[in-house]
């Protein structure tokens, strides 16, 4: 019986989520194209890097899903129920 502390996270929330991280990644892809364009030294090809590199690592993480939780197993003890004692016969 599972117990309502160890309960996974909503299929619904748990894509709200990640919906959210990516679209967060992918403004900040934006402003990396933004900042490679405007920015006139060194660090425009480390934004042009980030602007490429970004739309990958954004996909695997919203592809990830959910993660399988483990049973925490039950704090209750089974009771060993011992059946009637058997009697043998010693009829020949």
């Amino acid at each position: 019986m599972p117990r309502i502390t160890s309960a996974r996270e909503s299929l619904s929330d748990d894509l709200s989520r990640r919906t959210h991280r990516y679209l967060i990644q992918m403004g900040l892809r934006v402003a990396c194209f933004i900042g490679a364009v405007v920015v006139d030294n060194w660090t425009r090809w480390l934004l042009a890097v980030g602007a490429v590199v970004l739309p990958y690592v954004a996909v695997v993480l919203a592809n990830a899903g959910r993660s399988r939780g483990e049973d925490p197993g039950t704090f209750i003890e089974p009771h060993h129920i011992e059946g009637p004692a058997r009697q043998e016969d010693d009829r020949e």
